[in-house]
Order: structure tokens, then C-alpha cells, then sequence
């Protein structure tokens, strides 16, 4: 199974706006700043073993206590 260039790049393009997407549900829990957990997890997932690694380190940090 061959794949040109551009398949492999669409490929990883669309795995970093999931990862980046999930990154952002997880880190409106699990951080201050939503939108830089966001960031992070699509740069890391340039290289997608890291960003399923930013994954799982989100989803294992402690909730934030939110005061009422």
C-alpha cells in the first residue's frame, strides 16, 4: 500500500484538529487555560504518538475545584 505526500499529510492534519479539539474539551476541566492546552496538544500531535501521550497526561491531571 503505497500513500503519496499529500495523503499523509491530510492524514496528519486531521489527526492534529481532533487531538486538538479533544485537548480543548479535556483541558476546560483539567486547566485555567483551555485554549493553550488546545495549542499544545495540536503542535504535539506533529508528531502523533506525542500528541496521544498530551491525551492521556490531560485526562490523568486532577479536576479543577471550582468555588460556588
Amino acid at each position: 500500500m503505497n500513500f503519496t505526500l499529500i495523503e499523509m499529510g491530510s492524514a496528519v492534519a486531521a489527526f492534529m484538529i481532533v487531538v486538538g479539539i479533544i485537548s480543548y474539551i479535556i483541558g476546560k476541566k483539567k486547566s485555567t487555560t483551555p485554549v493553550r492546552a488546545a495549542l499544545l496538544g495540536t503542535v504535539f500531535s506533529v508528531i502523533p504518538v506525542l500528541g496521544i501521550i498530551y491525551v492521556f497526561y490531560l485526562a490523568n491531571k486532577e479536576d479543577l475545584v471550582t468555588s460556588k
